[in-house]
């Protein structure tokens, strides 16, 4: 039979049923996560916690090893349920922390993926903030405070060599271990953003107690005496061009936001979360209400989080 004449090979599919290889979404990657916070007594364990909070997840403080198994099984994929575990686990637990060998060995055996942050520190960093704050080492009992280091250093030592990540911070601020723990744990995506709150307010009523950051407005004119405006308020629009075509409003809030920028980055470096620019006129109904939305609307327009608040709407 010649070439030209040889029937085509059948289809591997049959015709009219759909490849479902072709539709049928990857399997999912975002399988449920727990990290297991350990360490030395004084060695940051509840800065570390404090840290992964921030970065939304659900965590656990002090529990008995046993429970964690079971705390984990628990935990699920789908939206809104608790997909990332942070469990602080130490010698406090007492009798239970023997249990925590074993405990990790069950996780394994129930293919639940774990990482161990081992959180530790001098015998001299540690004995000198436990003075700072005055309380005895957990294992001190009646003897002195390095004895009761050297006996969690003991029962420790098995757990130390099992964990993914050690952090030694003897000479770390709590800004820095913040940071060191963001960028041991966290991924780009889990970042958290620094939100931003622009208030605006009138200086009759005083200043906002939670202002970061104030700004008066008060030297461009004032639309209440404009009998057109003075029942309208800044969030609506004859009020808002009005105010932002005032000579040099437009020119402000281009120089604020200019000086800001570096100031709302330098917080993301440093770790604190939530900034209030706070915008005062005389009553906080017209020009600090359009000032402040206009502010807001160039930050987000630069990929910032942020939202508006007018405080003194209302009380006039």
């Amino acid at each position: 039979m010649s070439e030209e004449t040889r029937p085509e090979p059948p289809p591997t599919v049959p015709q009219g049923i759909p490849l479902l290889d072709e539709t049928a979404p990857p399997p999912s990657d975002d399988r449920p996560e727990v990290i297991i916070i350990t360490g030395m007594s004084g060695a940051g364990r509840s800065r570390t916690a404090a840290v992964l909070e921030d970065l939304d997840w659900y965590v656990v403080d002090n529990l008995p090893p046993r429970m964690l198994l079971a705390l984990a099984g628990m935990m699920t994929q789908t939206d809104g349920g608790v997909r990332r575990l942070a469990a602080v686990v130490d010698v406090r637990s007492r009798e239970f922390f023997a249990d925590l060998v074993q405990v990790l060995d069950d996780l394994r055996s129930a293919r639940l993926d774990y990482r161990i942050v081992f959180l530790d520190a001098s015998d001299e960093a540690l004995v000198r903030r436990f003075e700072q704050v005055r309380r005895p080492h957990p294992l001190q009992g009646d003897g002195r405070m390095l004895d009761g280091i050297a006996e969690e250093r003991r029962l420790l030592a098995h757990l130390r060599s099992r964990a993914d990540v050690t952090l030694d911070t003897s000479e770390l601020s709590v800004h820095d271990l913040a940071r060191a723990v963001r960028d041991t744990v966290a991924t780009e995506t889990e970042a958290a953003p620094l939100r931003i709150t622009t208030v605006s307010f009138g200086f009759k009523y005083g200043l906002p107690l939670d202002a970061d950051h104030v700004v008066d407005v008060r030297f461009l004119k004032n639309p209440y005496w404009v009998t057109e405006l003075r029942h309208l308020t800044g969030k609506d629009e004859p009020v808002r061009d009005y105010v932002l075509n005032l000579q040099g409003a437009e020119d402000f809030v281009d120089a604020y936001v200019a000086a800001i920028n570096p100031v709302l980055d330098g917080y993301l470096v440093e770790q604190k979360p939530y900034v209030t620019l706070a915008v005062g006129c005389t009553g906080g109904k017209h020009r600090s209400v359009a000032i402040s939305e206009a502010i807001a609307t160039r930050l987000r327009a630069e990929g910032r989080t942020v939202r508006t608040v007018h405080r003194d709407l209302g009380r006039e």
